[in-house]
């Protein structure tokens, strides 16, 4: 797994076009670009906790996120119930989404080909980070 840190220094603000794009019927275009948009000012809130992680295998398919997509991970969030989160199980980094029934925790794959990890009392487990963002290529 490739770990990089976010690198937030100077801003790079790109044109963000005024009109939104329509997903079902064409809209007439406009020409206005409205404001700057920087993505790291829209993805990384907390740059000293704030981690990109590029995916690899497909485990996770099933909530959008595909072998080769980056993950801007958060690691001062609190990792809650339903969170997709990247843990650390027996030494081995892997992204899973954060299951925790009563005082039971379970890594839930996003692909039914993949065993739910459930977690025992005294398992070598920790979340490192709290997914904010997936980054894919549009195909």
């Amino acid at each position: 797994m490739e770990i990089f840190q976010a690198e937030v220094g100077e801003p790079l603000p790109l044109p963000l076009f005024h009109a939104k794009i329509s997903a079902g019927f064409p809209s007439p275009a406009e020409n206005d670009l409205d404001k700057a948009l920087d993505l790291n000012q829209l993805m990384v809130t907390h740059p000293a906790a704030t981690f990109f992680v590029r995916v690899v295998g497909d485990s996770m398919q099933g909530a959008g996120i595909s072998s080769g997509d980056i993950l801007v991970v958060d690691r001062s969030l609190e990792a809650t119930h339903g969170k997709i989160v990247v843990a650390v199980v027996n030494g081995e980094f892997t992204v899973k989404r954060l299951r925790v029934e009563k005082e039971h925790i379970c890594l839930v794959p996003e692909n039914p080909a993949y065993p739910i990890l459930h977690l025992q009392e005294g398992s070598d487990f920790q979340v490192w980070g709290v997914v904010t963002y997936v980054i894919h290529k549009a195909v």
